[in-house]
């Protein structure tokens, strides 16, 4: 005698648009979802990079540009073209005893007229800051008009006052300082040597011209 088996019915699969698979759909969700949080995760590095980058650029804080600051100086005329002061190992002695570093490049600029020259340069209130840019006008051997042009640092500002910088007015060499007294400011002790050393070195690239 012939045993026939009985045929099992056939299995439903993720093919059949009216039976979908239930498992099926569930594991396609979960590659979905693992999907989108990989893709979150991975956005996060690039936010905070953009976070940086925005905290940076806001304290870059422009209080005068350079052609500003040279059109002030020489005002009412028109302002001298620019001169190249050469750095030679001479120069760079004279400048390192009060600037406490060789200037790092070999050649500056400036602009003099009447008796009277003007210089844009940066420098650092600690090492590892970011660069200042400050413009200083001599006259007579004499601080004449000082200004900061772009601060950079997160704190310290307030060296750019009006307030603080009259003190550097008439101020002229004394040793490697000034010969005036400058108040220091809570807070921005090392902004405000930079703004003496700056003067001092200002008075320095004066004399250099003679």
């Amino acid at each position: 005698m012939t045993i026939h088996k009985a045929k099992r019915p056939a299995r439903l699969t993720t093919a059949s648009p009216d039976f979908p698979n239930p498992r099926a759909a569930s594991s396609a969700g979960a590659l979905f979802d693992r999907r989108r949080l990989l893709q979150a995760l991975a956005a996060l590095p690039l936010l905070g990079l953009a976070s940086r980058k925005a905290e940076a650029i806001d304290i870059y804080k422009t209080f005068q540009t350079p052609d500003a600051f040279i059109a002030e100086a020489f005002a009412p005329g028109t302002p001298p073209s620019p001169t190249v002061l050469d750095l030679d190992a001479a120069k760079q002695a004279q400048i390192s005893a009060v600037f406490g570093r060789p200037y790092p490049q070999a050649r500056l600029r400036y602009w003099k007229a009447d008796g009277r020259s003007a210089w844009i340069f940066d420098d650092i209130g600690k090492e590892g800051y970011v660069p200042t840019t400050c413009g200083f006008v001599v006259a007579g051997g004499a601080i004449e008009h000082a200004r900061v042009l772009i601060y950079r640092e997160s704190r310290g500002e307030q060296v750019a006052q009006p307030s603080f910088l009259q003190q550097l007015i008439g101020a002229k060499a004394a040793g490697g300082s000034l010969d005036k007294k400058v108040d220091n400011i809570s807070g921005a002790t090392l902004s405000v040597k930079m703004m003496q050393r700056m003067a001092r070195t200002a008075l320095v690239f004066d004399s250099l011209t003679a």
